[in-house]
């Protein structure tokens, strides 16, 4: 039986509802950034959060190749391969009688791998590593052809591109399938250690 409409039956949730409501209204109202995402880039254009995630298709002051153009360009003998994967890092909560040993990296063959230099904001000293490398890749040739790339679905590419540019590298080839692309089409990849820091 329906309760008269001049009253409230018990079982109704519309009060407990207008309480939450006014509970999270009231939270907002007092911090209201709290309902504001993270951005995904600083004010210089990098991205500095979510590596992982659908990229564009260009990167600005580099030129976007596939699998067969990376294939022609090595073939050609005048490229550089830089590889931008991020290092592993070690497990949280190790104790002081384990060891860990990151698994081994592996990318496309000739290439130099550079950890950690497509993040958003470069440490000094990670800065300046990626400055020594690029010119002892190149040997202080600012228009040396230069295939920077990670794996597929990677910002950390589109990031070094970018940067790599920005140094007024001129011949910049951002490969945005990466080891993924490389793999799939049947290509070999070898393991790699990290470039010497100077």
């Amino acid at each position: 039986m329906p309760c008269p409409p001049s009253t409230r039956c018990p079982s109704d949730p519309r009060p407990r509802r207008r309480i939450i409501a006014l509970a999270c209204l009231l939270a907002l109202m007092a911090n209201p950034r709290a309902a504001e995402p993270a951005p995904l880039f600083n004010p210089e254009g990098y991205r500095i959060d979510a590596f992982v995630a659908p990229v564009p298709q260009s990167v600005p002051g580099a030129a976007t190749v596939g699998t067969a153009e990376v294939q022609a360009m090595i073939a050609a003998g005048d490229a550089v391969l830089i590889d931008v994967l991020p290092a592993p890092p070690m497990p949280v909560g190790l104790g002081d009688n384990e060891r860990w040993l990151p698994p081994p990296h592996r990318n496309i063959p000739g290439s130099t791998w550079l950890p950690n230099v497509g993040y958003g904001s470069l440490s000094d000293d990670l800065a300046e590593y990626l400055r020594q490398n690029l010119l002892r890749l190149t040997g202080g040739d600012h228009a040396r052809r230069l295939i920077v790339y990670c794996r597929a679905d990677c910002w950390m590419s589109w990031n070094a591109a970018k940067r790599i540019a920005a140094a007024g590298y001129t011949a910049v080839y951002w490969y945005p399938e990466g080891t993924t692309g490389w793999e799939a089409a049947g290509l070999p990849l070898e393991t790699r250690r990290p470039a010497r820091r100077e």
